[in-house]
């Protein structure tokens, strides 16, 4: 049984592991203060292209999103999500429990226009509703597709002409950015949006995710809010030194690049053999729609996540291919789709 569930089913890379185990038993300051983590913050900043950006290491997404989140909004203030946003489906209700409400709408292939949100300002227009406030978006989407350049202009202008912070969700950014489809640097991203994070739990890191925050007037204390969510690492350093070895050199972007080659392997043979798919996604996530029957066939020998359902006879299927997915692997998933879909 081989696992296309998703791509933080294996450990670490083994450049990571072995830069654990060598400074193993090194003595190092708490709390994110150490020199690794200090070195990975530049070597981000490097990357990015601004030293000016602040960055926190936090242990995942989930806690990543609900404590920036949480640390920008004022009480009254909410979010505004597509529909198939993270915060709104898989995160038990997180953002709300801190006490902000997400609005959703509905995008289009997973993500949101200007137009979208514009609608949402014309229906919150006093004191007895939320105040929209913060526009939440992530690259690569859940369904796989990206934000290109232009997009994303359109969207950080319309942000800062109505007050709104733009915040964008990168628990794929490596996904995204080494898409054969992207135009977007790091550095365009951090001079668009107000906060992102750039994911290292799906992309070879054990786990961990490095938050970066652009805009001055959402980075005092937030140190505090990490600490008061419980997310300040005592061992800190174990997060930084992942980051350190991912910037190092070019490892988190050919890890990123890997999976979606990959992924778009599986997708260019189901297309190829007449397979519709629920969108065309340039990532490292396909959705293929298939028969129920055939579904349980695959199901024999692969995981993966029914993704919801067509028709009565037809679902569709998410397949996530990750930097430690093997070619020989895919060739095989390919060959046996082949056989099955062909009797």
């Amino acid at each position: 049984m081989y696992s296309f569930n998703n791509d933080y089913s294996e450990g670490a890379h083994p450049r990571i592991l072995n830069a654990l185990i060598e400074t193993n038993v090194e003595q190092a300051d708490g709390y994110g203060e150490d020199q690794y983590t200090l070195e990975a913050v530049e070597l981000i900043q490097q990357k990015i292209g601004r030293s000016d950006v602040d960055i926190h290491f936090i242990s995942g997404g989930t806690q990543t999103n609900l404590i920036a989140i949480s640390a920008f909004l004022r009480p009254h203030e909410a979010v505004v999500a597509p529909f198939s946003g993270h915060i709104l489906v898989h995160e038990t209700g997180a953002i709300e429990a801190t006490g902000h409400k997400i609005i959703s709408m509905v995008g289009r292939e997973g993500k949101l226009r200007p137009a979208d949100i514009a609608e949402t300002l014309e229906r919150h227009t006093d004191e007895h509703m939320v105040k929209p406030r913060l526009v939440y978006i992530s690259n690569s989407t859940e369904i796989g597709t990206i934000y290109n350049k232009d997009e994303l202009i359109a969207l950080s202008s319309f942000c800062r002409e109505h007050q709104l912070i733009l915040y964008l969700d990168g628990a794929r950014l490596g996904s995204a950015l080494t898409s054969s489809q992207n135009d977007l640097t790091l550095n365009d991203i951090a001079n668009l949006v107000d906060a992102f994070y750039i994911g290292g739990t799906k992309n070879g890191a054990l786990l961990g995710e490095a938050l970066v925050i652009c805009t001055d007037s959402l980075k005092e204390d937030f140190r505090y809010h990490i600490k008061q969510k419980g997310a300040l690492l005592a061992k800190g350093r174990l997060l930084g030194i992942q980051f350190r070895e991912l910037f190092s050199d070019e490892l988190f972007f050919d890890l990123a690049r890997h999976a979606n080659q990959l992924a778009q392997k599986i997708q260019s043979a189901l297309i190829e053999v007449g397979c519709s798919l629920l969108i065309h996604s340039p990532s490292n996530q396909v959705f293929p729609i298939l028969p129920n029957q055939l579904i349980k066939e695959l199901q024999k020998d692969y995981a993966f996540n029914v993704w919801e359902r067509v028709d009565a006879n037809h679902s569709v299927i998410r397949l996530v291919t990750s930097w430690a997915t093997e070619e020989e692997v895919v060739d095989k998933f390919i060959e046996d789709f082949k056989g099955l879909s062909s009797k």
